[in-house]
């Protein structure tokens, strides 16, 4: 098993008056998909705004590539090599695609050859490449945030739920994204509630439940496991593709 990129260790976060991380304890390994999953509520988003930097950690540790993060600002976090893509897509809706695209790359102008990578999935992008991003759909919109967050090398990418709302052409193209990133050594945690498009990708799993990590494991054996499906999940992942 590839060693720990990034490590939570007992991390608590408060939201106001809400105490919603309870004592979080979560390895993510380099160069896997680790799936973070759980019921509405379970904490789950909280999780990746903790490690982003956007919520503090009101107790615990959060290491990522042997750096302590746990105090970090978000740039400072960013810069460490971790991108994130939020549930709400995060672009910029009166920039154009091009716009969007280039205030991601830190060096000022994306990579060409990279640019081409990115449209051989999402070709929308390139059609679209002087529009608005607030005209595109909302397909295309969460192809144009995750291409911001993949338009230069990162180490570790979060993603919430970025099949919601998808067809399933698209789909296809983020599994086949995905799978590539995977192997030019991009490590991926991925908040998602469609199971078969986690099934097909996924290393590891870890299954939250009121703010806490109740299950963590390989996720080709919780997919062959109804019975713990049923008992960390309240369903199977059979009736959830």
């Amino acid at each position: 098993m590839s060693e720990a990129l990034l490590t939570l260790t007992g991390v608590h976060t408060h939201i106001g008056q809400y105490h919603i991380l309870q004592g979080v304890d979560l390895t993510v390994r380099r160069g896997e998909l680790t799936v973070l999953l759980g019921r509405n509520g379970a904490g789950k988003t909280t999780t990746l705004r903790t490690i982003m930097g956007l919520w503090k950690a009101s107790r615990g540790g959060l290491v990522f590539d042997g750096q302590d993060i746990t105090r970090a600002s978000t740039p400072d976090i960013a810069t460490a090599g971790i991108a994130y893509v939020p549930e709400n897509m995060g672009i910029f809706s009166d920039l154009t695609v091009r716009e969007n695209l280039l205030l991601a790359a830190r060096a000022g102008e994306p990579d060409a050859q990279r640019l081409e990578w990115i449209f051989g999935f999402f070709p929308a992008l390139k059609k679209f490449w002087n529009q608005a991003a607030g005209t595109l759909s909302g397909g295309q919109k969460q192809m144009l945030a995750i291409a911001r967050a993949i338009v230069e090398p990162r180490k570790l990418l979060l993603v919430d739920e970025p099949t919601k709302g998808l067809a399933p052409a698209i789909i296809q193209s983020l599994i086949t994204a995905f799978r590539e990133l995977k192997g030019m050594e991009t490590t991926i945690l991925l908040v998602e509630q469609n199971f078969g498009f986690v099934r097909s990708l996924g290393d590891s799993v870890a299954v939250m439940d009121d703010g806490r990590i109740v299950h963590k494991g390989r996720m080709a054996e919780l997919a062959e496991d109804r019975d713990l499906q049923q008992s960390l999940l309240g369903l199977s992942l059979d009736a959830h593709q």
